[in-house]
């Protein structure tokens, strides 16, 4: 369900919701590169962090990884398909449900995903006074007109 604000926005709201724009996208940018760099479509890199943050309380799953990465579940299986091809991912069948599928990491990806998870840190690291500082503005609603 989409939220409306009930006041006009003003000249600052534009250009704070502007800059934000702009920042994410001179992120996913940045991380497009990186993956790109590091011999890793950018979908692959998001599903082999999304399995790893997963954490160890349950097992990842094609159904729970497409939820995750917010694509249709037979998208998830191609992609998981090809993590597989690309010795990134391992599927097990889930111990108490045949039915479903469990993933797990190799050797190769964990190697991988630390290199692109290390400098993605630095990058956010580097981001986050100036995310923080948008942020603030829009949720405070400051005009600085």
């Amino acid at each position: 369900m989409v939220r409306r604000l009930d006041k006009t926005l003003s000249q600052a709201d534009y250009e704070a919701l502007a800059t934000l724009r702009y920042t994410l996208r001179k992120f996913m940018d940045f991380s497009t590169s990186a993956a790109h760099e590091a011999g890793l479509p950018p979908q692959q890199h998001q599903a082999l962090l999304a399995i790893k943050g997963n954490g160890v309380r349950e097992a990842m799953t094609i159904g729970m990884l497409a939820e995750k990465l917010l694509i249709a579940p037979h998208t998830a299986t191609e992609l998981v398909g090809r993590l597989i091809d690309g010795d990134y991912v391992t599927r097990h069948p889930d111990p108490t449900d045949k039915r479903r599928q469990t993933l797990q990491l190799t050797e190769k990806s964990e190697e991988v995903l630390q290199q692109l998870s290390s400098i993605h840190l630095v990058e956010i690291r580097d981001m986050a006074p100036k995310l923080i500082e948008i942020l603030t503005r829009l949720q405070a609603g400051v005009r600085q007109d």
